[in-house]
């Protein structure tokens, strides 16, 4: 019987892979891409890269989903609502189901198998949530959950005999220590995100994101834009962007659209910054004190800042004094 594997590539969904191969499952993988994973910041493939290395390993399929578009509607507006910070995590679920539903159904699947444990994710693993995900996604009884099966209720492919629940295990709970051993007997040395990777948990990073709810536009590129830099709110439609190091002042000149402002020390090194919006004389000061900041040895001698919209060549200049960490903090994102 052929199954959809749902792979992120991380601890629990890698263990279960080399569970399911042992048992002769027909497996196809299936990894999703959002604008939030950073499992492997230095992948061109994103999160994707160590699910394609596992599935490689196995000799199985990988497909790898591009679901932006849809995950950002899901941030932006979650019926369940989110977890401690910005995450959606049952939305999340229930998007990723529903696309391996269609999946499923297209190559003529029997069931989705995923690496949940019960009660390792308050919003989206305790068995109530579980139940929801399931039943909103169409696939009430056809997910199986290798690591926790024994603790859940028996699923259909186990009633069919598709897939036997002697072999599957009984692990809940927060503790990685079970999975920890099982990936030991398994030779399994190296699981990159084995607690997970999504910016959306981190505090820092979800200030940034709700305050792109709230100010908007809500859409990929100015998502893009908020993992880089020092950010700074100006007003409801004023934001501030200061690379941090050369990369990202690459970063910043590369995605800059041509009425953003672009600001640079005029006549040493230092950070790029990007500013988006419609700037009054005093957010352009603001920001060249800004920038000035993080010119030079120590951050206290006035500064020649070089600013002009990102298309033009004609920049315009203004001195500044660095501004005080103090100023800052009341800008800072």
């Amino acid at each position: 019987m052929k199954a959809i594997l749902l792979l992120s590539g991380g601890l629990d969904s890698t263990l279960v892979a080399e569970m399911m191969a042992k048992e002769g499952i027909d497996l196809l993988a299936v990894n999703y891409k959002t604008p939030f994973c950073q499992c492997d910041k230095h992948s061109a493939h994103g999160c994707a890269h160590t699910a394609l290395a596992v599935a490689g390993r196995l000799g199985i399929e990988c497909r790898v989903i591009n679901a932006g578009e849809d995950f950002l509607k899901i941030v932006e507006n979650p019926k369940h609502g989110y977890g401690s910070n910005m995450n959606p995590c049952q939305d999340c679920r229930i998007l990723f189901f529903k696309k391996a539903k269609e999946i499923m159904e297209d190559v003529g699947a029997g069931f989705i198998i995923t690496g949940e444990v019960v009660g390792q994710r308050p919003m989206s693993q305790q068995k109530r949530q579980l139940n929801i995900i399931e039943r909103e996604s169409g696939l009430k009884g056809l997910v199986v959950r290798p690591l926790s099966a024994k603790i859940l209720p028996v699923t259909i492919p186990e009633e069919k005999g598709w897939i036997k629940r002697e072999n599957l295990l009984a692990i809940s709970g927060r503790s990685r220590k079970p999975q920890a051993a099982l990936a030991k007997k398994f030779g399994l040395n190296d699981y990159p995100c084995a607690a997970g990777g999504c910016l959306l948990t981190e505090p820092s990073f979800a200030r940034r994101v709700k305050d792109l709810k709230d100010h908007g536009p809500f859409d990929m590129p100015n998502v893009n834009l908020l993992k880089v830099g020092r950010h700074y709110r100006l007003s409801t439609k004023v934001k501030l962007v200061v690379g941090r190091d050369e990369k990202e002042n690459e970063f910043l000149l590369q995605i800059a659209k041509p009425k953003d402002y672009i600001f640079k020390a005029a006549n040493v090194p230092g950070p790029v910054a990007l500013g988006r919006g419609d700037f009054s004389k005093e957010q352009i000061e603001f920001s060249a004190k800004a920038i000035s900041r993080y010119v030079g040895p120590n951050g206290l001698s006035p500064v020649e800042i070089a600013y002009s919209f990102a298309q033009e060549n004609t920049p315009m200049f203004i001195q500044a004094l660095p501004a005080s960490e103090e100023v800052l903090k009341q800008y800072r994102i």
